[in-house]
C-alpha cells in the first residue's frame, strides 16, 4: 500500500474516470492545498466523496499510534505505523517566529552512528516519497490547527535522508511543488552520503544543506560516524564546497557536544579549519542521552566555552535549543524502530 501522496496527477485521474476532468483539480487542490481528506472535499459531490474515501490507495498511510507534547504544548512528536507494521517518528515545532517538522525519511537508519538513537535501533527500511510527504501534510494541518503556519521543514528524523534520494527528491518536488513550501526553507540533512551530496548538486532546487560532522578529523569521527571511512572528511568537504558554489547556499555543519570526546579546545580549532573555507555555520548541539551510548554530553559551561572558542576563531556558531527530550522528541532521540507502545494506556515502554 502506497500513500495518497504517492499518486501522480495522472494516477488520481485515472481514479476520477467518468467524472468531468476538472475533478481532478479539485481533488489535488484538496489534496496539497487545503489538506484534506478526500472525505472532506467538499468542491466534490458527496457520492464522489463517499466513494473516494473507500478507495483504498487514497486511505492515509500514517496512523498515529501515540502522540506526546512537551514545551507547554509548542512540541509536538507522533509515532505512527505504516501498513506493513513499520514505525517513524515526526516531530513538530513551534517557536515565536517559525514553525518547524522533522520529517523521517526512513523507518530506522542504517549509519550506525554511536550516540543516535535510531542508529542504535538499525534498519527497516526506506520511506516511500508519499509517506514522507504525508508527514509534512500531517505538521501542516496540526499547525493550522494552532493557528500557527508550518514555516521550515529539516529532514533530521529518522533515518539517512541522502541513502534514500529516489524516494526523498521526488518528495522535496511534491513538497516545492504541490504544498507551496519554499526551497530555501527546506533542510536536508547528512551523516555526508557524499554521493548524494553530488545528486543534490545537480538539481535544481536550491535547498539549504546540513552535515551531521561531530568531529573535525578522520580518526575520531570514523569511530563516532561509520561512514566516514567509506567518505573521509576530505572528500565530504569537497562536495560541500561544489553544492554551496553551485546553489549559493550556505553550509551548516550539526555538531553534537560530548563529554571529553569533541569539546575540547583542538577540537575547535580542527573545526575551525574546515569550517571556515567553506563559510559554514555551526549548530553545537548538547548531546542528548540515548539507552544505547552512555557518554554523556557536554555541561552547559563547557557548551559555551565551546562556543566561544570557535567565536573567537572567527566561526558563526550558535546553541541549537534542546526541545522535546523529555519525550525522546530531541535530536538523535527518535527511535519508534525500538519502540513498543501500550494504545490501551498510552505509554512508551522499550522493547526487551
Amino acid at each position: 500500500m502506497r500513500s495518497r501522496y504517492d499518486l501522480s496527477r495522472t494516477e488520481l485521474a485515472a481514479l476520477l474516470e467518468g467524472e468531468p476532468t476538472y475533478r481532478t483539480d479539485q481533488l489535488t487542490h484538496g489534496l496539497y492545498r487545503d489538506l484534506l481528506d478526500p472525505a472532506e472535499i467538499t468542491t466534490l459531490g458527496k457520492v464522489l466523496r463517499e466513494r473516494l474515501s473507500q478507495t483504498n490507495s487514497l486511505r492515509p498511510a500514517l496512523q498515529t499510534v501515540v502522540e506526546r507534547r512537551a514545551d507547554d504544548g509548542e512540541t509536538i512528536k507522533w509515532l505512527s505505523e505504516l501498513h506493513d507494521g513499520k514505525r517513524v517518528e515526526t516531530v513538530l515545532m513551534h517557536y515565536a517566529e517559525r514553525s518547524t517538522v522533522c520529517v523521517s525519511s526512513q523507518a530506522g537508519c542504517a549509519m550506525n552512528c554511536s550516540f543516535c538513537a535510531t542508529g542504535q535501533a538499525g534498519f527497516d527500511r526506506n520511506l516511500t516519497a508519499g509517506e514522507i510527504v504525508e508527514q509534512v501534510v500531517m505538521a501542516m494541518r496540526q499547525a493550522r490547527s494552532d493557528g500557527r503556519r508550518l514555516t521550515n521543514i529539516v529532514f533530521m528524523g529518522m533515518g539517512e535522508p541522502l541513502a534514500n534520494f529516489d524516494r526523498l527528491w521526488p518528495a522535496i518536488t511534491r513538497i516545492h511543488d504541490d504544498l507551496g513550501m519554499g526551497a530555501r526553507h527546506i533542510t536536508v540533512s547528512t551523516v555526508g552520503v557524499v554521493p548524494g551530496i553530488r545528486r543534490m548538486t545537480e538539481e535544481s532546487l536550491p535547498v539549504n544543506l546540513a552535515v551531521s560532522l561531530h568531529a573535525a578529523n578522520d580518526e575520531l569521527r570514523s569511530t563516532l560516524v561509520p561512514l566516514n571511512k567509506r567518505y573521509p572528511i576530505a572528500e565530504l568537504t569537497d562536495a560541500c564546497r561544489d553544492y554551496t558554489a553551485a546553489k549559493g547556499r550556505r553550509l551548516s555543519f550539526e555538531w553534537a557536544l560530548i563529554h571529553d570526546v569533541n569539546d575540547r579546545q583542538q577540537d575547535a580549532r580542527e573545526l575551525a579549519d574546515i569550517a571556515l573555507p567553506l563559510g559554514a555555520h555551526v549548530n553545537v548541539i548538547p548531546l542528548n542521552p540515548t539507552p544505547g551510548y552512555l557518554v554523556r554530553g557536554s555541561s552547559p559551561d563547557a557548551v559555551q566555552r565551546f562556543v566561544g572558542e570557535l567565536r573567537d576563531l572567527g566561526v558563526n556558531a550558535t546553541i541549537r535549543t534542546t526541545r522535546g527530550s523529555d519525550i525522546d522528541a530531541a535530536c538523535g532521540q527518535l527511535a519508534a524502530a525500538n519502540t513498543r507502545v501500550d494504545v490501551t494506556l498510552g505509554t512508551k515502554k522499550r522493547a526487551n
